[in-house]
């Protein structure tokens, strides 16, 4: 118990430590671009005004609304009181709207593409990788190229490839959207299957590029494992074979596990390029349009959520692995 303790303090220390430094940095490095959204809202709010002081009056309004006005340090003392609120302040390019009500609702549209699609390529990828390997021969030599194609297949790549053929050409999935603009959000079977038909060409172009690196990386560990000299000697002692493929693929598997939680924990930011070819209504998207408006409140919401999630999965995993793999147990008691 005493080498967990330790093991498990120094996590908690460091994602602390990490924590910190995310909410620093998210503060900061939005405020370093050199737009100054402040006389956007100004310039859309005084539209038509031609008196140069009322102009200023509305400029100066704006600014100590946001409190751009005030020191960065006094800001930032402001934006970490917020944090603790749960209050993530007003944004600047869909002002009046609360950037609380904008992420909530653009996740779920951002959730329920990147999740599935996450999991259904990793499954996939893997059960191919772990074939190609023990298989050999023929699956192998089809596999692996195909598994390479795709891996290096840049996701706006692959978006823009389904779209132009499933969607231009053969015309049988929507171009853009989450659901018809025809339609408003409500409870019928109409409207669901809108969603779904938009689902589809986001959905795939994540998993195809997905499934090509899982394989590979699958492909590769399997290899490895099935020529360890524990396989070799097991073997030799006459074990089955099922029981021995059994432990190879499991050890096999521990890499690509960091692999998955480092993915849905970036999920979000990974969400921004097949949201933005479709036009889902998503929360890539979003942070895509508040980048491009230098919107600070939505730029350090999004970024810090996918800086918070990155680190919890980290953090999971790293207390996951303490209890699951032998190796961390063995260094945790010589701690």
């Amino acid at each position: 118990m005493k080498g967990y303790r330790k093991y498990f303090g120094k996590k908690i220390l460091w994602f602390l430590l990490t924590l910190v430094a995310a909410v620093i940095l998210n503060f900061i490095l939005p405020r370093l671009m050199p737009a100054d959204p402040v006389a956007a809202i100004t310039g859309k709010m005084a539209s038509g005004m031609t008196d140069a002081s009322a102009v200023q009056e509305v400029y100066k309004r704006y600014e100590a609304e946001f409190g751009t006005n005030k020191p960065l340090f006094q800001q930032f003392l402001i934006f970490v009181k917020n944090l603790f609120r749960g209050v993530l302040g007003t944004s600047f390019s869909q002002y009046p709207r609360k950037v609380s009500d904008i992420i909530s609702s653009a996740i779920g549209w951002t959730i329920g593409l990147q999740l599935p699609a996450i999991l259904v390529g990793w499954l996939l990828g893997n059960i191919l990788g772990a074939l190609a390997a023990y298989i050999r021969k023929g699956f192998d030599k089809v596999l692996l190229p195909v598994a390479l194609f795709l891996s290096n297949v840049p996701a706006f790549g692959m978006a823009v490839t389904l779209l132009v053929i499933f969607a231009v050409n053969l015309k049988i999935a929507p171009v853009s959207g989450g659901y018809a603009f025809d339609l408003l959000p409500s409870v019928s079977w109409k409207f669901f299957q809108s969603v779904i038909s938009h689902y589809q060409l986001p959905f795939w172009s994540v998993v195809l590029v997905s499934i090509g690196g899982q394989a590979i990386g699958m492909r590769s560990m399997s290899i490895y494992e099935l020529n360890a000299d524990y396989v070799k000697y097991a073997r030799f002692l006459g074990i089955k074979d099922r029981k021995i493929v059994g432990y190879v693929f499991r050890n096999a598997m521990l890499p690509q596990v960091t692999g998955l939680a480092l993915s849905i924990g970036t999920m979000i930011g990974g969400a921004l390029v097949a949201e933005i070819i479709f036009s889902y209504p998503g929360l890539g998207s979003t942070m895509y349009s508040a980048v491009t408006a230098a919107d600070y409140p939505l730029i350090s919401a999004t970024t810090l959520i996918i800086t918070v999630m990155v680190l919890i999965v980290t953090f999971l995993l790293d207390i996951i692995y303490g209890f699951i793999d032998p190796r961390v147990k063995a260094a945790q008691f010589d701690v």
